[in-house]
């Protein structure tokens, strides 16, 4: 017996959101699944054949409960005994969309394609976006 694989698609589609007001969670794992390509019919795991998301507004995304000042991200220096805590208030005040950039990767295969997946999002604070040429179009629901 043999496995057929679709065509991948020529043109990668891209989409547009507006993170305002939306919850992180659930945010990042619709940016998720488009960036991997799992919303069209020819997915196949290991292609990297998703399409590119913009978000902007990344600095107004909601999140329940006292996450703000609770929920804690850590990084290591590589030197012994430096593991640095920012909060997430910390974290939104400095670099807003590396919150969203951080669920996002979390929800992404632990692989080699990650990275590869990753460059096709695109984060702005604000309103203003750099991608008007590649005419967005709205997220899929």
């Amino acid at each position: 017996m043999k496995t057929s694989f679709p065509k991948p698609s020529a043109q990668p589609t891209w989409y547009i959101i507006d993170a305002k007001e939306q919850v992180l969670g659930r945010l990042a794992s619709r940016i998720s699944v488009v960036l991997r390509g799992r919303h069209r019919a020819s997915f196949v795991p290991h292609w990297t054949t998703g399409d590119h998301v913009v978000v902007i507004n990344a600095e107004k995304v909601a999140v329940s409960g006292d996450k703000m000042a609770d929920k804690e991200y850590h990084r290591h220096t590589g030197w012994f005994g430096n593991m640095r805590t920012t909060t997430m208030q910390e974290m939104m005040d400095k670099k807003p969309t590396e919150v969203l950039r951080l669920a996002v990767k979390g929800m992404l295969p632990k692989n080699q394609t990650r990275d590869k997946l990753l460059k096709n999002l695109h984060m702005f604070a604000g309103e203003a976006h750099p991608h008007e040429a590649q005419q967005p179009v709205p997220f899929p629901h």
